[in-house]
């Protein structure tokens, strides 16, 4: 019972936890205005606006800042954990998530079995907009939290 309010103590845990729900609720919500549905499937899918990876990671390195300063190497890992999480977002997933898209086009024209039995998942990379906007919601949030 101790872990559990030590846990609920940790700021950095807390900002990471509330930014990540924020960008996800608020990708889910764009999502249903865009395509006039509600998927609740897109609360815990990759890609998409705002990047939930990027608010997570954002909102870690924050916190870390704040709490154990700027110059701290907490902080110094925490953002170097960002910088290759927004890389990998915005590199290696985008490029696969376009691959998927072109392949899942492909194999519908030419009537050929998914694998799997459904069509590759396209939602998994990030652009510039989606990658910024996680990244503010990674700021703004720890810096309500920690100061609370």
């Amino acid at each position: 019972m101790e872990l559990i309010y030590v846990l609920l103590e940790n700021k950095v845990l807390i900002a990471a936890g509330v930014s990540w729900l924020m960008a996800q609720a608020l990708k889910t919500l764009l999502f249903a205005i865009e395509h006039h549905t509600l998927d609740l499937k897109r609360m815990v899918g990759s890609g998409g606006m705002p990047s939930a990876h990027s608010a997570t990671v954002v909102s870690i390195a924050t916190s870390c800042g704040i709490v154990s300063g700027f110059s701290s190497p907490t902080f110094a890992l925490a953002l170097i954990l960002a910088v290759v999480v927004i890389h990998d977002a915005m590199g290696v997933r985008l490029e696969a998530e376009k691959h998927a898209k072109i392949l899942n086009q492909y194999m519908e024209k030419e009537n050929i079995p998914y694998p799997e039995g459904h069509p590759l998942k396209e939602y998994i990379g990030h652009t510039l907009p989606q990658i910024v906007f996680g990244c503010i919601i990674g700021i703004i949030i720890p810096c309500i939290i920690c100061n609370l």
